[in-house]
Parts: C-alpha cells; sequence; structure tokens
C-alpha cells in the first residue's frame, strides 16, 4: 500500500515491454500516485502539531487504512483510538494491530450488509467520544459504499438499487451523492454533528469536481474545516513535472473528463492528433452504460480501448487511462495503455473489439493485447488519469 509501481501486464508481448515511450507513461503514473499517497499527505499534513491531548480518529474510503497510518505517523501515542473503514483487502496488518483501533472492511462500490455494520460502528464510536475531546475526520472517494446508516424506512436493497440505476444510466457522481445523501442519516453534513461538544476537523482526499467536501463521501464531511490533503490537481502536477524533468513537452487540459468513456476516448484522441508532441494530460471520471451482465474492465479500461481505435495505425500515439485507487471496474487492474498496434494484436487474439465494448468487457480484449496496467492497491483515489502521448518510436524499436 502506497508503495508499489504501476507495470504493464506481466503477459505483454516483448515489442510493447521494449517500448521505452511505455516505461515513460508508467513512471508519469508512479509519480501522480506518490503525490497523493494517503500516508504521506496526512502525515505532513500533521506534522509539527504543537496540540497535546488525546486524539479520536475516524478514516473511512479507498485511502482510509493509508490515512490512518498517516495520521498515527504524525501523532503517535496521542492517536489513542479509531475507528477504520476500508474496502475489501484495504486493512494492513500493521494498522489492524494497532491497540485502540477498529479496523473493518465492507462492500465497494455496492453496499453490503457489512457497510451496515460499519455505519453501525461509527454511531458507537461516536457516542463513546468524550465531550470536548478532538476529533479528526478523514475521508476520501469510496466512503459512500463502505459507510451507511440509512435514513428511517431506507432499507439496503434501495441503497443498492440506487448503485444499479447509476450503473444503467450512466448517472454522474454529483447525481448519485446528491441521491445518497437524501437517504442517509449521516451523509450530506451529518456525520459532524454525531460528536457533539468536541472539537472535530476533517481531512479529505478529494476525487470529485471542485475538491468539494459536499460531494465526497456524499458530504461525510460538509460543515466543519476541512484540510484539502490530496486531489487531481496535487496528481496531474506531478506528471508534469516528472515528464517536463524527461525533457518531454507536456500540458494539461481542461475541463476534466466527464461523460461518456467513448466520447471522452474521442475527444482525447482528437485532441492528441492535432496538438503537438508531447503530452497531455486529462483528469476526472467517465461513465459507461453498462448492460445487464457486463463484463471485465471499468470506465478507464473502456475509454482506452475506444481510444485505440481512433490511433490505430499510428505509431507515433500512445494513450494511458488509470484510476488512481488501482481497480477499474470489475477488474483488478488499474486500466491500460493502448497503442497505435492495439487494434491489429486484438484481432490477431480473436477478439472483436466493438462486441466488447457493447458488453462492457473491455479487459478481456486488453489482457489479450498486453496492454493493461497494474498498481494493487494504491492507498489513494482522487479519480482517473489520462495521459496522451505523441512520440515517435526510438530508432529501431518496435511497434
Amino acid at each position: 500500500m502506497g508503495g508499489r509501481r504501476a507495470q504493464s501486464d506481466p503477459g505483454a508481448m516483448n515489442a510493447q515491454a521494449a517500448d521505452s515511450r511505455r516505461a515513460l507513461l508508467l513512471d508519469w503514473l508512479n509519480a501522480a500516485l506518490s503525490a497523493v499517497d494517503g500516508r504521506r499527505r496526512v502525515r505532513a499534513a500533521l506534522a509539527n502539531d504543537p496540540r497535546s491531548g488525546p486524539v479520536s480518529l475516524l478514516a473511512v474510503g479507498k485511502a482510509a487504512a493509508s490515512m490512518a497510518l498517516g495520521a498515527r505517523d504524525a501523532l503517535g501515542a496521542r492517536l489513542s483510538r479509531a475507528l477504520v473503514v476500508a474496502p475489501d483487502g484495504g486493512i494492513p496488518h500493521a494498522l489492524a494491530a494497532l491497540p485502540g483501533f477498529d479496523c473493518r472492511e465492507a462492500a465497494h462500490p455496492v453496499p453490503d450488509e457489512r457497510s451496515l455494520g460499519a455505519g453501525d460502528a461509527a454511531l458507537a464510536f461516536a457516542a463513546a467520544t468524550p465531550a470536548g475531546s478532538r476529533v479528526l475526520l478523514c475521508v476520501s472517494g469510496g466512503a459512500s459504499a463502505l459507510l451507511e446508516v440509512p435514513a428511517a424506512g431506507v432499507t439496503l436493497a434501495e441503497l443498492r438499487e440506487l448503485h444499479a440505476l447509476s450503473e444503467a444510466s450512466g448517472m454522474d457522481i454529483e447525481e448519485l451523492n446528491a441521491r445518497r445523501g437524501r437517504l442517509s442519516r449521516i451523509k450530506a453534513g451529518r456525520l459532524p454533528r454525531l460528536f457533539a461538544g468536541c472539537a472535530v476537523e476533517g481531512l479529505m482526499i478529494s476525487d470529485v469536481p471542485r475538491d468539494d467536501p459536499a460531494l465526497v463521501g456524499s458530504g461525510l464531511l460538509a460543515g466543519v474545516k476541512v484540510t484539502l490533503v490530496g486531489s487531481l490537481d496535487d496528481a496531474l502536477d506531478a506528471v508534469l513535472r516528472t515528464a517536463r524533468q524527461a525533457g518531454i513537452t507536456a500540458v494539461r487540459r481542461v475541463p476534466r473528463l466527464a461523460g461518456e468513456a467513448s466520447a471522452a476516448a474521442r475527444h482525447v484522441c482528437h485532441e492528441l492528433a492535432l496538438g503537438p508532441v508531447g503530452l497531455q494530460a486529462w483528469g476526472g471520471e467517465t461513465v459507461v452504460r453498462l448492460p445487464a451482465t457486463p463484463g471485465r474492465g471499468g470506465r478507464c479500461q473502456h475509454l482506452a480501448l475506444e481510444a485505440a481505435k481512433h490511433i490505430a495505425g499510428h505509431a507515433e500515439f500512445l494513450v494511458l487511462a488509470a484510476g488512481t485507487d488501482g481497480r477499474d471496474g470489475r477488474s483488478e487492474d488499474a486500466g491500460a495503455i493502448v497503442d497505435g498496434g492495439t487494434i491489429a494484436r486484438a484481432s490477431l487474439a480473436g477478439c472483436n473489439v466493438d462486441v466488447s465494448l457493447a458488453a462492457a468487457d473491455s479487459g478481456v480484449v486488453l489482457e489479450a493485447t498486453g496492454d493493461l496496467v497494474c498498481t494493487g492497491d494504491t492507498g489513494t483515489n482522487v479519480g482517473d488519469i489520462v495521459l496522451a502521448l505523441r512520440l515517435a518510436p526510438a530508432s529501431g524499436q518496435p511497434m
């Protein structure tokens, strides 16, 4: 967690593995992930804190464990008790073994009974916090599904139905989180109120537009002083800085990518074709309307495979699309790097690209072409990164 590096699919063809441009893209992705590592950023935010006395911590989200570790690094024994809620596989043994720490895993992106259990634990944690205590609320993307305390009369089935509706309709994150807030007893600014009489402050790693605390975790932090410790801007700044240090012209494109992944892919490839030699970088989150039985992969792999269609045959073009949390949709992969030969490799492997895209099964094709990118759990989550590189292959380097 937090120390893993992005790498290409271990099964990638030798020709791709030898492409030094792919190594550059992976270096830039790793720079982005390092820049927004939850442990590092929280430790820095709390460093040299002059206040004494015990601190209670509630951390929830994809970066919950790394943020909790950063708080422990900075505060030491002052961090006397904590509740940490992370996705499956997101709690390292070193954290779970700390005295006074209640560490739980729950489902993401669809809440389950464990999400309700985590919500009950949060209510009990708040009730047991002495008045006058200092409380840190560490929230990152993914918190909405992991921590659920439904409003009166709302069932888990209704919460799950909302998620299914969002996938089928391509609902954007702002609308989804607004609806989640209306179904909750702790979202939309209600969580801090549970700590009555306490000094409550928030630390946030943002995966939403405008880094709005009213949106991250469906508003778990609204209404309190919030310190932004990691954002998409930080990640993209690190990409540009690292690329320029390598002598590559690099520019950031705005606004954020949003809407349908296929449309975003067309936009990225249009800018790539018209733009200068070098790197163009985007951030954001797109959507994919899912069929009844979607296959393997997520929005980043879908965007990458759509992009591969547009850059087919162009040896100078590459596109990386990856989720900064390390997991893209229904897969264990962060995303993919595609190039001008991806579609040809797919054809040789017997894949029908259009059929796979319609079935939301892009990951199967990208595995066959050797284009997947793996990071493992990253300890952060600031949304997706798309890097488009226009650079001729090195002399003698295969496509």
